[in-house]
């Protein structure tokens, strides 16, 4: 099982961002992170399909650098025991996990591809009800341990 999970944009105007993705999109916000400089949407599928990071305009030698696509989420199954699998065959390919987070409503693996695009390997945790309660929003991102 691999479905695409949601994609995480650096914006320059949260606002205006906002703005685009709900009217023209039709995505619905669940809430703000990172003391109001992010914003997580969805269309209902998950708990997320959409985050918006806002960056202002970046000066100095980043600018316009960090702006776009920040990484793809790729849902790879649905328990520990999955993401535990897809650990040990990426481990058996040669390939770099860069970091491993517990969001609480999700468990990740990070990568890179051959380009260098971050890729983001997740589980849903089935225990958190992203539907009925957003207090995951609020939850600090924790090292995982797999």
């Amino acid at each position: 099982m691999s479905e695409l999970g949601h994609i995480v944009f650096y914006v320059r105007n949260l606002a205006r961002s906002l703005d685009f993705y709900r009217n023209a999109v039709g995505l619905h916000l669940v809430g703000t992170v990172f003391n109001g400089r992010a914003a997580v949407l969805t269309g209902g599928r998950s708990h997320h399909e959409l985050l918006l990071i806002e960056q202002g305009d970046a000066p100095g030698p980043l600018a316009g650098r960090r702006l776009g696509l920040y990484h793809v989420g790729w849902k790879v199954g649905n328990s520990l025991a999955e993401l535990r699998a897809v650990k040990a065959r990426l481990e058996a390919l040669g390939i770099e996990i860069e970091g491993m987070s517990d969001h609480l409503v999700s468990q990740s693996l990070y990568l890179s591809d051959p380009d260098g695009n971050e890729v983001e390997l997740f589980v849903d945790d089935p225990a958190v009800d992203w539907r009925h309660d957003a207090s995951w929003l609020e939850s600090p991102v924790k090292a995982l341990d797999l």
